[in-house]
């Protein structure tokens, strides 16, 4: 008992800015068009859950066969709710474009690219007429894998999808920025592997301000920093040295890069790619700080907001297919996790979410209750806070928002 009172000794500092190579602007974010289109409740009351999540981005994909299924017809009633509602409410759309009309492709599956470059330039630049608000526009979704591309090649898709949209966003929008590759982290069957697509589309003379990918874990004991495939030409979370490397090497260190889509199943239900709902939790937190860490990278967004219904599904929700809320809810507005020790002293980095100078404190648990660590203090004016105090492995520790009341998922000290 003694030994647990001397636990947490005392605060020894506050850091107030970021390191120098780190991204202290990164946006965080969610996709799930199904819950936000026909989730239940309301669109308005699905939006304020977004803004109690303190989310600063939500990407929205645009069905280009849904909005324009006969040549020169358009139907945008489900987007124009979408992205009005996300602009009333203060929240940036990311757009994707994505999906074939037959008649623009000779009447394949969405996943051919269209026949002429033209068609595609032409519905980029009136998705970006009508929406003058959206800055943020990506090309496509995983166009690497067959299932999302056919032809499933680099150069047709810069040359025929990517830069004609850029051209016409860019034309209606000069202050947008396009981003390009949307890469899968594997190729999967009859696919391109990323690092092979990001060297077809510079050998193709890809325009791009961006470039995004998915780097979803290939496997349950994948963390966010470790556990990567070192020597094949994957790239998920844990090898985002190698993209970083890769897009500055393709395309200069003026392209930014977007985490496009991002997340961990958890068991229950996926008892085989599922985590536990703690391991869940305590990798959004580290997956937030290795955003914020890594140079370059301005864009992270968790996939999903809530479990698909289905368990054969995609089970990365925030929330259960019933709509419980699983701890990476509070590990989602309120990151928190342990960036390093030495000896006895340990870094903590997190954020209060939604950004903006707020106040909080670090409480740790000893003598069978929570007690505060220090006083109460004020992050950043975009959130964020570093904290360095003494303490021993095992030691549990959260913070607790002084504005809102709520608490972050505990972290156990290593």
């Amino acid at each position: 008992m003694r030994r647990l009172l001397l636990i947490v000794v005392g605060v020894l500092a506050l850091a107030a800015t970021a390191t120098a190579n780190a991204s202290p602007y990164v946006r965080y974010g969610i996709q799930d068009d199904a819950w936000l289109s026909y989730g239940p409740g309301t669109l308005e009351s699905r939006l304020q859950q977004l803004d109690d999540l303190g989310v600063d981005v939500v990407r929205v994909t645009i069905d280009w066969r849904e909005v324009e299924p006969t040549r020169g017809t358009f139907d945008w009633a489900r987007y124009d709710a979408l992205l009005n509602g996300l602009h009333a409410h203060g929240i940036a759309p990311l757009v994707t474009l994505y999906g074939t009309p037959r008649w623009a492709n000779g009447g394949q599956s969405e996943n051919w690219a269209p026949t002429s470059k033209t068609t595609f330039a032409a519905f980029a630049r009136t998705a970006a007429s009508r929406y003058s608000f959206v800055h943020l526009w990506t090309v496509w979704n995983e166009p690497n894998q067959r299932r999302w591309l056919r032809p499933t090649s680099p150069k047709v898709y810069t040359q025929t999808l990517l830069n004609p949209a850029y051209a016409a966003i860019h034309r209606v929008s000069p202050q947008s920025q396009v981003a390009g590759g949307v890469t899968a982290p594997r190729a999967s069957t009859g696919g391109v592997s990323p690092l092979a697509w990001i060297a077809g589309m510079q050998a193709a003379h890809a325009k791009l301000d961006a470039y995004a990918h998915n780097p979803y874990p290939l496997a349950p004991g994948e963390t966010p920093s470790s556990g990567g495939c070192s020597r094949c030409t994957t790239i998920t979370m844990a090898t985002l040295p190698r993209l970083l490397s890769a897009v500055q090497q393709a395309f200069g260190t003026h392209v930014r890069i977007w985490l496009t889509e991002y997340g961990y199943q958890t068991n229950p239900p996926d008892t085989f790619m599922g985590v536990s709902y703690a391991r869940q939790a305590s990798y959004v937190a580290q997956a937030a700080q290795r955003a914020y860490a890594a140079p370059r990278v301005d864009v992270l967004i968790h996939y999903l907001v809530r479990d698909e219904p289905d368990p054969a599904r995609w089970q990365s929700g925030l929330f259960t297919a019933r709509g419980l809320a699983k701890p990476s809810y509070e590990a989602f507005r309120f990151p928190l996790t342990e960036v390093s020790r030495r000896r006895s002293v340990v870094t903590l980095w997190g954020q209060v979410r939604p950004g903006g100078r707020s106040h909080y404190r670090l409480q740790s648990f000893r003598a069978g209750a929570w007690r505060a660590v220090g006083g109460t203090f004020a992050t950043t004016t975009r959130g964020y806070y570093t904290r360095r105090l003494r303490a021993l492995k095992g030691t549990r520790v959260r913070i607790w928002s002084v504005e809102s009341g709520a608490y972050s998922p505990t972290v156990t000290l290593t």
